[in-house]
């Protein structure tokens, strides 16, 4: 579960700058809110948007394969800071990297995510509703924590937390935390054997080739 549902809010993350389109069916209504800034809004209104698309197209994204992976896919990386966030991961591995490796690196890891996680968003129960518990300044106010609960009938709540940062006026999404596991985290400490004994474009490689493999624990 743990595993589905960290993927699925990393690919509604990437989607939080997008605007909210109306659809067809109905959303999950969003429960009682706390007065939000524009980070808790973006988050509950492109989360709860993301959950509604997944329900209402699953039919077609269960017959079209390369559907779904183009919804995810641009979800993905509309909004996600990817390259940050792969620096984050790399640590003291990304200390003088180039622009360019750190970018493969990125551009690696989320599409051996998609490979592995897509086709298993079919599977996850979409009838969920989003709150925003809270918005927490952190790092010297430099970015922001948005707490949140998903909301599930007949099972405690997941809590998800997204970090966030300002970059150029849009609120980009860097880090996610499901029940408490960092996405940052989880993926340091995977690849950090590896990238010891290789180089980053080489790991970068692997990860297309699947000779490694992302895992959203």
């Amino acid at each position: 579960m743990k595993r589905t549902t960290l993927f699925l809010v990393l690919s509604a993350a990437a989607a939080l700058a997008a605007p909210v389109v109306t659809v067809a069916a109905k959303a999950p209504a969003a429960a009682a809110q706390p007065a939000l800034g524009q980070p808790g809004r973006l988050v509950l209104d492109n989360s709860t948007r993301i959950l509604a698309t997944l329900d209402i197209r699953r039919a077609e994204f269960t017959k079209n394969r390369a559907a779904l992976k183009q919804f995810v896919t641009t979800e993905f990386d509309r909004m996600f800071d990817r390259n940050y966030a792969a620096r984050l991961v790399l640590g003291a591995h990304g200390r003088g990297a180039s622009e360019a490796d750190v970018a493969k690196f990125a551009d690696a890891l989320s599409e051996n995510l998609m490979a592995r996680y897509g086709s298993s968003l079919l599977d996850f129960n979409t009838r969920l509703r989003v709150r925003v518990k809270s918005e927490t300044p952190v790092g010297n106010g430099k970015a922001m924590k948005v707490s949140t609960e998903m909301l599930r009938a007949g099972g405690e709540p997941i809590p998800v937390d997204y970090l966030m940062r300002n970059v150029g006026g849009q609120w980009k999404v860097f880090d996610v935390m499901v029940e408490g596991v960092s996405f940052v985290q989880t993926f340091r400490s995977q690849f950090d054997a590896p990238l010891k004994r290789g180089s980053i474009a080489q790991v970068a490689a692997d990860l297309k080739a699947g000779k490694l493999q992302a895992d959203a624990r």
